[in-house]
């Protein structure tokens, strides 16, 4: 669910965009069926993900959660990073984070049978509740968190999340910020994305 980290990596090509959007509904070598770019996005998802999981720092937050969410802390964390993203958006980007995913929006409604069915269910859902824009606020994460488990296999420890956000607050901010800047230098180096704003 940490869409917005994923679509602020994808640079400024939409279709990779949309396949990095997707990328977790488009399982094994099925990412074959679609154009060339919204392919780079679904492995550039994968990518991101691999990174992600093995980075230092994501490995030193989810300590914080494994107590309670064990083999799901990273979920957790992903969703935490896109809160911090968010909040702190005017130190990626200059355009406005509003306009950046009334955009997405829009892209999205433009291209809904690129997107897989899965997908094509939930996007109304997600751009009715403003979800993205949602991730700023910590009420916003506790209110992705409560739902996820009504449709995943994410299980519900979502006050003990939040008291753990909260209580290690300025530690998780400087994660992320570590975190970020070394994906956005591989990103950049290693896959030529280009990330403007920054």
């Amino acid at each position: 669910m940490n869409f917005l980290a994923h679509i602020y990596l994808s640079g400024d090509v939409d279709e990779v965009k949309i396949g990095n959007f997707i990328g977790d509904y488009v399982k094994g070598r099925a990412f074959h069926i679609y154009p060339e770019n919204i392919k780079n996005g679904i492995l550039l998802h994968r990518f991101i993900d691999s990174f992600t999981d093995t980075n230092i720092n994501t490995i030193d937050a989810k300590q914080l959660f494994a107590p309670k969410y064990r083999k799901y802390s990273g979920i957790v964390i992903d969703i935490i990073y896109d809160h911090f993203l968010a909040s702190n958006w005017s130190r990626y980007s200059y355009t406005p984070l509003e306009e950046f995913i009334a955009d997405f929006h829009d892209l999205l409604i433009r291209n809904n049978e690129m997107l897989p069915k899965e997908v094509q269910e939930f996007v109304p859902k997600l751009i009715k509740n403003n979800r993205l824009y949602s991730y700023r606020e910590i009420g916003g994460i506790w209110s992705v968190l409560k739902t996820m488990p009504k449709y995943t296999s994410l299980p519900d420890h979502t006050d003990f999340a939040i008291e753990t956000l909260k209580n290690n607050y300025e530690f998780l901010k400087q994660n992320f910020f570590l975190f970020f800047t070394d994906i956005i230098y591989y990103i950049k180096t290693v896959h030529n994305i280009n990330i403007k704003g920054i």
